[in-house]
């Protein structure tokens, strides 16, 4: 099978900005992590695999959540990434966790996991439904498929007249996901990616970030965002390097916010978790 030549563009691009804003990212939704995480039935002692692991945070996560009796095999196509969840896994004092790259539907993997978890890692695969049956190979009986993806169809509600920035901000970014190829309403989707792949109908949750406060993390977050998507952007002609100014961008959002008295949503994340028959 060959499904990269045909997978979305990684809409974030590759870069030492986007694995630090990645970093950021799992710190912003750490708590919707964890919670997944729990509720799936991650436990100690878990062999797991990590799908498209970048810069660690997963699967250092899921080290936490195995122990020292688990082990945790991370994966992700891009190499040079996984040099950085190395040093981040070693730094922690690690030992249970072992990252390999390439593409984990064509990676010849044991099929004795307890568990294949992804975040943010159907939504840029060609045909979700088929990628989740063939990751859901590597799992024994009674296994675990868990996966934690975004939907951007919310931000239907979130449009107002008293924040123009955020409106902008809102169609920017769906448009450059929607024009990458991503899959921008994963996270509804989930449920028929479960029952496509023939796995039993998944348990879901839905959870955004949602923040106000001046001193909000979520601000510059979100700056650091559009500068990673900013190339595809103006490569698609949605706006210009000038109408996003990203150097302003979030101190321009967070005055809005306090100007509209409306708290601004991080991208939503939906998760799914089943459990194969034993």
């Amino acid at each position: 099978m060959n499904n990269q030549s045909r997978d979305a563009e990684y809409t974030m691009g590759r870069s030492e900005s986007e694995t630090d804003r990645l970093i950021e990212q799992s710190q912003l939704y750490d708590n919707v992590t964890r919670r997944f995480l729990l509720r799936s039935g991650i436990s100690n002692g878990m062999k797991v695999l990590d799908v498209g692991s970048g810069a660690g945070d997963v699967a250092l996560t899921l080290a936490e959540f195995v122990g020292s009796d688990g082990t945790v095999v991370g994966v992700d196509v891009n190499a040079e990434i996984l040099e950085t969840a190395k040093a981040r896994a070693d730094a922690a004092g690690y030992t249970n966790i072992e990252f390999i790259a390439g593409d984990t539907r064509t990676l010849e993997l044991p099929s004795d996991f307890d568990a294949v978890v992804g975040r943010l890692v159907l939504m840029y695969m060609a045909d979700p439904g088929d990628a989740l049956k063939h990751l859901a190979i590597h799992l024994r009986p009674g296994g675990i498929a868990a996966f934690q993806e975004v939907d951007f169809s919310p931000y239907s509600v979130a449009v107002h007249p008293d924040t123009p920035l955020i409106n902008d901000l809102i169609k920017w970014g769906r448009t450059a996901f929607e024009r990458s190829g991503a899959h921008v309403e994963m996270g509804m989707e989930l449920y028929k990616a479960f029952v496509d792949a023939g796995l039993p109908e998944p348990s879901l949750h839905f959870e955004a970030p949602m923040g106000g406060p001046e001193d909000w993390p979520g601000f510059e977050y979100l700056a650091n965002s559009f500068r990673s998507i900013l190339p595809l952007i103006e490569a698609y002609e949605i706006a210009t390097a000038e109408e996003v100014d990203v150097d302003t961008l979030a101190s321009r959002i967070q005055a809005e916010v306090a100007a509209s008295k409306r708290p601004i949503m991080l991208p939503p994340h939906i998760t799914a978790h089943a459990t194969l028959p034993s």
